[in-house]
C-alpha cells in the first residue's frame, strides 16, 4: 500500500484520539457486523472541528495541486453547512478565499426567501458532506447546483468505506461512492478511505492497533469494492 500523506495520517491519528474512529463490533444500517465505526459527529468542539476542516482543506488543496479546479463550496443541510463554512475559513487562512453556499430544507417565504443561503452558486462547485450512504443528499445538491446554472465539480467527504451496497446477504456490484461517480460523472474525494485505514493499521507500531488489522482486512475481503 502507498505511504499515507502526512495530512491523512494526522487526520487518522486525531480521529483515534477523539474516538471518532473506534474498533470493536458494530452493526451497520445494512445489518453487517463491522469491526470499526467512524462518526464525524464526534468532531464536536471548536478544536475538533478545526482538525476536520483542516483535513478537508488539505484534501481539496492536494487535488488542486494535481490540476483539479473549483470556484466554491456547497454544504447540503444540515451537516454540510458547518463543514462548508469551517473549510472555507481554513482555506482563507491558507490564502485561498472561496465563497460558500448552503440550502435550507424548508423554503423561506420572507426576508431573502428561497432555499439557498450564502454566495450565489456560480462556476465549478464542490459539494462537501461527511459521508455518502444512499447518495440522496448528493442528488439533491446536484439538482440545486444545476438549476442555478453552475457546474457540480466534485464531492468531498470524510471517509469512503469502499463497501458494496445492499444488505447482509444481497450485495450490489458497486459502492455508494462509485454509484455517484458513475451516475453524475464527477469525482468523489475522501479525506481517507478503507485502504488508508488498512495502511495505518499495518504500519502502526502500537500493538492495540495491529490487533485489529486482520478483522478489518477480512471485512474488506467480504464486502469491499475495488479501489
Amino acid at each position: 500500500m502507498d505511504k499515507l500523506d502526512d495530512f491523512r495520517a494526522q487526520f487518522l491519528a486525531s480521529a483515534l484520539q477523539y474516538e471518532v474512529l473506534r474498533f470493536g463490533q458494530f452493526t451497520t444500517k445494512a445489518g453487517r457486523l463491522s469491526p470499526y465505526f467512524f462518526n464525524t459527529g464526534l468532531f464536536n468542539s471548536g478544536e475538533k472541528l478545526k482538525v476536520l476542516a483542516q483535513a478537508y482543506a488539505a484534501t481539496l488543496t492536494h487535488q488542486s495541486n494535481k490540476g483539479f479546479q473549483y470556484d466554491m463550496l456547497f454544504g447540503p443541510a444540515y451537516k454540510g453547512i458547518v463543514l462548508a463554512a469551517a473549510t472555507c475559513m481554513v482555506l482563507a487562512h491558507k490564502g485561498r478565499d472561496v465563497p460558500y453556499c448552503y440550502n435550507r430544507k424548508e423554503v423561506k417565504d420572507h426576508g431573502e426567501g428561497g432555499v439557498l443561503v450564502g454566495a450565489a452558486l456560480e462556476g465549478r462547485v464542490v459539494i462537501i458532506d461527511d459521508v455518502i450512504s444512499a447518495g440522496t443528499s448528493v442528488k439533491q445538491s446536484i439538482e440545486l447546483i444545476k438549476q442555478a446554472g453552475a457546474t457540480p465539480a466534485a464531492v468531498l467527504i470524510a471517509l469512503d468505506r469502499m463497501e458494496r451496497g445492499g444488505n447482509a446477504t444481497e450485495l450490489t456490484a458497486y459502492s455508494a461512492v462509485q454509484q455517484v461517480q458513475q451516475l453524475y460523472s464527477i469525482p468523489v474525494f475522501p479525506i481517507i478511505n478503507l485502504l488508508d485505514l488498512l495502511a495505518f493499521l499495518s504500519s502502526s507500531k502500537q500493538t492495540e492497533f495491529n490487533t485489529h488489522l486482520a478483522a478489518v482486512s477480512a471485512y474488506r475481503d467480504r464486502y469491499g469494492v475495488s479501489s
